[in-house]
């Protein structure tokens, strides 16, 4: 049995800035812009890796979500605790130097981790996490 990551899903806050980060800032290409009742889901992946895509959405859409359950997903959000993703890039540098230049929100420089691994952290719009690893 073969089994691939298709997707992974991350909330936005604001999606016309979360396109920007991840289209200007990480050079994403856009796949999809989809709209419905007030609310937009947009599909980001990187150039070159059709099969795995990232699908920035709105953070409180599901059904049956509770108004309690959304208040506490907008809190954790605005807290950076809610959701993240583990990208990795073979020039840490280049890609961190973008990031600095466009304003991301920087969490920690790049940085060799106790593991062996040099990465950083940056946060995108909406607060996610979001690492960088070198691919040696």
């Amino acid at each position: 049995m073969e089994i691939s990551l298709r997707a992974s899903f991350l909330p936005h806050a604001d999606p016309d800035a979360s396109l920007a980060f991840y289209r200007d800032a990480l050079g994403f290409e856009v796949r999809g812009d989809v709209g419905h009742e007030g609310m937009r889901w947009i599909t980001v992946g990187p150039v070159g890796q059709p099969g795995t895509s990232l699908v920035l959405e709105p953070p409180v859409a599901g059904p049956g979500v509770t108004e309690d359950e959304q208040r506490t997903i907008v809190e954790m959000m605005a807290k950076g605790t809610y959701a993240g993703i583990l990208l990795a890039a073979p020039d840490l540098d280049a890609v961190f130097a973008r990031l600095r230049s466009r304003d991301a929100e920087i969490v920690q420089e790049p940085a060799e981790q106790p593991d062996g691994l040099r990465d950083c952290a940056v946060r995108d719009p909406a607060g996610n996490l979001i690492r960088i690893q070198e691919r040696g």
